[in-house]
């Protein structure tokens, strides 16, 4: 039995599911190449981070003002900065280079969290042929001083400044912290966001307790983190105008499986790719495959969404009787 693993994401076609989220395997021609080759349907390059940019810029403005008080005629030294490849310049061409080798739609990702620049840089990464951009917006309210709605709205003007510079498709990865997760996604969806990247997966510091230090640490995910993604998808599945893809925890094609049932439109992997190589893409694409034929599934998109909550009309109710089920039917040693 021939199984369709086709499905769309932020309007675009993509061949199945499964999409290698930014990385380091995504930041090089040869390794994009061998995730193509493993069955990848698209591929999210690493961020562009607004720090790179602005600190490339401010070297390049610093450096045009060297030695403009020796004299007048010292503004005429160097090019007007329009001349100046700066901060993106390396990522446009690694865009232009991505979409000259692969075959797969290329999606840039831009990493900050103020509007400022975005427009410029946004339009520059559609010139360079990016077939979507993704907003990774990395940003923890630590100040006491931002509110709730403050922060949010950080998020929405953000999306809209974006939007209103590029025609491609705009895709935000969000962090799973709003009170109200559920309204945030359709105000992001209304501000322009095609697509919703669920979630952003902080790296969480740690202290050594040798050198008295704070320091990142980066963990791979495990299959454990999927349910985060797997409880907001099923709720948001069908109630937000936007594409649904789920990033954090897939490691399996069961894992795959479980995220389109719950009305993923595409699962984003990275931790799996990392710790088993490329060709690991290719063991997740036959194993949803494998999993649809044994169950007599035709496509992707006859099952994806069938286990969300569409079609319960108390969300709430049905998130409440989980949770006491759960509580109840653990067991322990020591009880």
């Amino acid at each position: 039995m021939s199984v369709d693993l086709a499905t769309r994401y932020l309007g675009l076609a993509l061949r199945n599911p499964v999409v290698a989220s930014a990385s380091p395997l995504t930041g090089a021609i040869d390794s994009l190449k061998r995730l193509e080759d493993a069955g990848v349907a698209a591929v999210v390059l690493p961020s562009l981070f607004e720090e790179q940019i602005e600190h490339e810029e401010m070297a390049t403005h610093n450096l045009m003002l060297y030695g403009a008080e020796l004299s007048p005629e010292a503004r005429g030294f160097f090019p007007e900065m329009r001349e100046y490849d700066t901060g993106a310049d390396k990522y446009l061409k690694l865009i232009d280079a991505a979409k000259r080798a692969l075959a797969v739609p290329v999606i840039a990702s831009l990493n900050g969290y103020t509007p400022g620049g975005w427009t410029r840089i946004a339009k520059q990464l559609e010139e360079a042929g990016a077939d979507a951009i993704e907003l990774n917006v990395y940003f923890l309210a630590a100040d006491p001083a931002d509110t709730g709605a403050a922060v949010e709205q950080r998020y929405l003007d953000l999306v809209a400044s974006v939007r209103s510079a590029t025609q491609v498709p705009v895709a935000v990865k969000v962090a799973p912290y709003f009170s109200a997760m559920a309204s945030m996604a359709v105000r992001l969806a209304a501000a322009g966001a095609s697509g919703l990247v669920l979630f952003n997966r902080f790296v969480q510091p740690d202290i050594m307790l040798e050198d008295l230090e704070v320091a990142p640490h980066l963990v791979l995910s495990t299959s454990d983190e999927l349910r985060l993604a797997l409880r907001w998808i099923a709720i948001l599945h069908g109630r937000v105008d936007a594409s649904l893809a789920a990033t954090g925890g897939a490691h399996t094609p069961e894992d795959v499986v479980k995220l389109l049932l719950a009305g993923a439109d595409c699962v984003m992997v990275a931790s799996s790719l990392l710790r088993h190589g490329p060709a690991h893409a290719g063991t997740l694409v036959r194993g949803v495959e494998r999993w649809l034929a044994e169950r007599e599934y035709e496509s992707v998109a006859q099952m994806k969404g069938s286990l969300s909550q569409r079609a319960c009309p108390d969300p709430d109710a049905f998130e409440r009787a989980n949770y006491m089920k759960a509580l109840k039917s653990y067991t322990s040693e020591f009880v």
